[in-house]
């Protein structure tokens, strides 16, 4: 496929999150979080490393919205800090860390980028996490109050709201693999966790509907195109099981279907029941506007007896930095999946990226890896935009180089290269590669 059209009106931008970008952790009145604390527990981050400066984009943020002007982003999706307007995650707003928001909002607004806020990127305040976390069901409440701060502050210029980020993510890796913060390894807790998340999720989408009239939003989840490792019916099937408890257990409360019955009895029988309530399921369903895509990647699926009934097959492609298969048609393919599956809904791909530790030679940083295989992914986008779809527009992982969470700043998705010695900010090829995407409406093959 050469030059790849996107539809008229599709939008480019990019995505960051804040802690890890931010820095400026214990500036105007900052609280704790779940990753200050994390990241200061031996062994749990690559090389000790933390978000304490990041990128320093507390400071530097007139900075980089210059980067993004230049790179011609339409929209910018960032992350609030919870522990920022909130330190102890209650009570009246923390105004310095709002102001600091406020300002971001009217740089963009000034460059002519439209902003994209995610009002849960991670970083809860530790004071919640002392009182039980998302385990809690008074932490759905306390997100919602914070949402609503969040609202009346920014809600006349900030017209499109992300609840949360890639919840699968932080609520495993957090609560049963503790290889994210909090650092737990408990299934009932896990289980807590996911519904309470997704309980959140409903009460913000009604607060936004009283406090952002005429605003949109939606959730994004971490997705995965599950792809069976071979023709037998077994790894068919094993591909059901792997969408039913990555990707279904997430989407179908959201679209009314509830939660899927082969993942609530497998928690039921370990004694982990997910906690409803009444009533619980409708507030969670709770129209949207849009849904939010963020896939780096496929994953091969065999059945497996024990457990879920699925298991990763060994992978077939060459692997990023990440560990992850190189593979442009996964983000094609699982758009039309999901699309098809939950009635078309308007869908934004919130995060797409590659992981390319291409290092400065001479000042250029030829990150030739990552365009290869971003072109890979915005073709096979652009045919599925031009289908019976409804993809709206695109963000990239990342505009700048940033702290990847457990693997502290050993990997690098920024289309703007980051010394984390100086904060030098370079651009790489890829950012005039991007620049160009963006201008043209469409990918160069």
């Amino acid at each position: 496929m050469t030059n790849a059209q996107f539809p008229r009106g599709f939008e480019w931008g990019a995505a960051t999150a804040s802690y890890q970008i931010e820095g400026a952790t214990r500036e105007d009145g900052r609280g704790v979080s779940i990753w200050d604390v994390y990241c200061q527990q031996p062994g749990r981050v690559e090389n000790g490393d933390s978000g304490d400066v990041a990128c320093d984009h507390y400071h530097r943020y007139i900075e980089d919205v210059a980067w993004m002007k230049k790179l011609g982003l339409q929209s910018y999706r960032f992350s609030i800090a919870w522990p920022r307007i909130q330190p102890f995650g209650t009570g009246e707003p923390n105004e310095k860390g709002l102001a600091f928001y406020d300002r971001l909002v009217d740089a963009l607004l000034e460059a002519g980028i439209r902003p994209c806020v995610t009002l849960y990127h991670w970083d809860l305040p530790q004071s919640l996490q002392d009182l039980g976390g998302w385990a809690n069901r008074d932490t759905a409440e306390r997100f919602a109050d914070y949402a609503t701060h969040v609202f009346r502050k920014l809600g006349d210029r900030v017209m499109r709201f992300v609840t949360f980020n890639e919840p699968l993510i932080f609520v495993t890796l957090g609560h049963r693999l503790g290889l994210m913060a909090p650092g737990i390894t408990n299934l009932r807790i896990t289980a807590a966790a996911t519904h309470h998340v997704l309980y959140a999720h409903g009460l913000a989408v009604g607060r936004c509907r009283v406090d952002v009239p005429g605003g949109e939003i939606g959730i994004t989840h971490a997705d995965t195109s599950y792809e069976p490792a071979d023709d037998s019916e077994g790894s068919h099937r094993a591909v059901e099981r792997a969408r039913d408890f990555d990707t279904r257990l997430w989407h179908d409360p959201i679209y009314g279907r509830g939660y899927p019955q082969k993942v609530l009895a497998y928690y039921e029988q370990r004694a982990a029941p997910l906690p409803i309530r009444d009533g619980d399921m409708d507030l969670i369903a709770a129209p949207t506007d849009f849904l939010g895509v963020n896939l780096y990647t496929r994953v091969r699926v065999l059945p497996d007896d024990t457990g879920r009934g699925w298991k990763h097959a060994e992978p077939t492609l060459p692997l990023t930095p990440m560990g992850y298969e190189r593979a442009p048609h996964a983000l094609g393919d699982f758009v039309r999946f999901v699309s098809n599956e939950y009635g078309k809904p308007p869908i934004y791909v919130t995060e797409n990226g590659v992981c390319d530790n291409t290092e400065p030679v001479n000042g250029v940083i030829n990150d030739v890896g990552r365009i290869e295989l971003l072109t890979g992914f915005l073709q096979g986008l652009a045919a599925v935009a031009q289908e019976d779809t409804d993809v709206r527009g695109y963000y990239l992982w990342s505009l700048l180089d940033n702290f990847e969470w457990s693997y502290g700043y050993s990997k690098r998705f920024g289309l703007i290269h980051v010394d984390y010695k100086t904060l030098k900010r370079t651009p790489k090829a890829s950012a005039d590669w991007y620049a160009r995407v963006i201008a043209a409406n469409r990918v160069p093959d």
